[in-house]
């Protein structure tokens, strides 16, 4: 395979940021300048046996880093900055997501995330002054992701699950149990009015964005697919963001493989075709907001009571 050696220096950077050590202590330890080492990570070409210095200092495999098969990333931090590197450089983004995709959010979720991620570092977490020192990191690579969006506009097909909707009404957008119940009807009301913006943005949708939303069975892992010029990526992550983050637990893994994205492909096109689009999907929304309750997939959301014809579904994306 050719090695894209733009892409090793993503790598680079990315693990870096995750790896709570700072450009001075890796220079040093390696026996180099910071300036050396940041004209590695923008893919300057480093001799194989700095490649393996690094890949050790920094947590990771050598296949890994260079992307070779599957990249594994333990880190959120690492993790949303290698998101943010491929957002950079899709045309397409196909979006598998808990009650929030990142990319489609209002600012007022963006204003409360911060809060949300801090209290989900509770007293019992293990190497607490760490995560609490990861989330600063993260809202920089987060905001530079929703700019870099809003700049360039990628197409996005963005799934959702109703049963995800109903628990984040019902939970609100909080980051651990056991808030007082002031901050927990605040967070109800924050998730309400982003499931409004959601039901906006269905009834009139921005150009380049699908949305998508299933009343029946969804992976609980999420994924995306990435559409560049010259590939596609597959992501499967288990970070997420909004009403019961994680940002501590888990690998995420990415890979080009084309079996992998065949499968995942696949998996979108059936679930897109039994998904509610456009105002079928708003009005489920809607209703959600009002009752709390997932109504029954036959059931049509523009005219309670009445089955749907069939036809009325939008047609499925362009995948391939």
């Amino acid at each position: 395979m050719t090695l894209r050696y733009d892409e090793i220096g993503n790598r680079l950077k990315a693990y870096r940021l995750g790896s709570n050590l700072s450009a001075d202590e890796i220079a040093n330890q390696l026996g180099i300048s910071r300036t050396a080492l940041y004209r590695f990570e923008k893919g300057e070409l480093a001799k194989i046996e700095t490649l393996e210095r690094l890949a050790e200092l920094l947590g990771v495999s050598i296949p890994t880093l260079l992307g070779v098969g599957i990249e594994y990333i333990p880190s959120a931090v690492s993790y949303f900055e290698r998101m943010r590197q491929i957002e950079e450089t899709s045309d397409q983004i196909i979006v598998l997501s808990g009650p929030i995709s990142l990319l489609l959010s209002s600012d007022n979720f963006m204003l409360t995330l911060e809060e949300v991620l801090t209290e989900n570092v509770t007293k019992n977490v293990a190497n607490r002054e760490r995560a609490l020192s990861d989330i600063p990191k993260l809202m920089e690579i987060l905001r530079a992701r929703k700019d870099a969006y809003r700049r360039r506009r990628p197409a996005i097909v963005n799934l959702m699950s109703a049963m995800e909707i109903e628990r984040f009404l019902h939970h609100g957008l909080v980051g651990r149990s056991g808030l007082p119940e002031e901050v927990l009807e605040q967070r109800r009301a924050l998730a309400r009015e982003e499931l409004d913006h959601f039901a906006q943005l269905l009834e009139n949708p921005p150009i380049g964005v699908q949305i998508g939303i299933v009343t029946d069975t969804l992976p609980h892992t999420g994924f995306q697919i990435f559409r560049q010029p010259d590939r596609k990526i597959l992501v499967l992550s288990p970070f997420r963001l909004g009403g019961e983050p994680n940002i501590r637990v888990g690998v995420a893994m990415i890979t080009s493989a084309p079996d992998a994205l065949s499968f995942h492909e696949a998996s979108i096109d059936e679930m897109w075709g039994r998904a509610l689009k456009g105002q079928n999907a708003a009005n489920l929304v809607r209703q959600l907001l009002a009752s709390k309750r997932v109504p029954n997939d036959n059931e049509d959301f523009s005219n309670p009571g009445k089955a749907p014809k069939r036809g009325s579904r939008n047609k499925r994306p362009s995948l391939m």
